[in-house]
């Protein structure tokens, strides 16, 4: 008995998209990685241990003057947040914006990893603006031992970028947002496969019911 057209379309419309090209998993992988990075940026990555009398009391109490990571590499913070816009922005972006997206979510990494990675090269250029800060001389010699968050942000951006490059292939399963690529509502293409919160309001944005 030959089977219904129609009936063998939702069930490979289902199996057609694996589970790691699914929207909400790149995108929530991206902002949990970029999220990773902007708080490694609030942590301690240095702490100097310079002459007590040119730090002051306070500083000697503390057994050293310690430097948040948004001070040693100023620009990590902003490429995280960076990279976390872009990723919320790719959920709702079509073909050609995602590619767009992620050259921005890349480059951002790279700059990412490559402050960072400097941080740990040479940690005691990174801290002579808050040594100068903390004593008024600048150019000082100290001794400047490094915590592990810099590496944290170099791991957290090796990964950002992989995930930046995940939404290419990753974005080939999604459904088209532009309304030169979008499958007319109603059509068995527009209504196979399973919804995630984010198809969900992009279908209630276009005002249609995803239940």
């Amino acid at each position: 008995m030959a089977v219904p057209a129609g009936s063998a379309t939702p069930a490979k419309a289902r199996g057609s998209a694996p589970a790691w090209a699914r929207k909400s998993t790149v995108v929530l992988l991206i902002a949990v990685l970029a999220l990773a990075v902007f708080g490694a940026t609030t942590q301690t990555w240095l702490t100097v241990h310079v002459d007590p009398q040119q730090l002051g009391q306070a500083a000697a109490v503390q057994d050293g003057l310690e430097v948040q990571g948004s001070k040693a590499a100023t620009t990590v913070t902003a490429l995280a947040l960076v990279a976390l816009a872009g990723g919320l922005a790719a959920s709702i972006a079509g073909r050609i914006a995602r590619w767009v997206i992620t050259a921005i979510i890349v480059l951002a990494a790279v700059g990412i990893v490559a402050a960072a990675a400097t941080v740990l090269a040479d940690p005691l250029a990174a801290a002579q603006g808050s040594i100068a800060a903390a004593t008024g001389v600048s150019g000082s010699t100290a001794d400047v031992s490094v915590t592990a968050f810099p590496v944290l942000a170099v791991v957290a951006g090796s990964l950002l970028a992989l995930g930046g490059l995940l939404v290419i292939p990753a974005g080939k399963h999604w459904k088209a947002r532009t309304k030169y690529d979008t499958t007319a509502p109603g059509t068995p293409a527009a209504q196979a496969g399973p919804v995630d919160e984010i198809d969900s309001w992009d279908r209630l944005s276009r005002g249609d019911d995803p239940t």
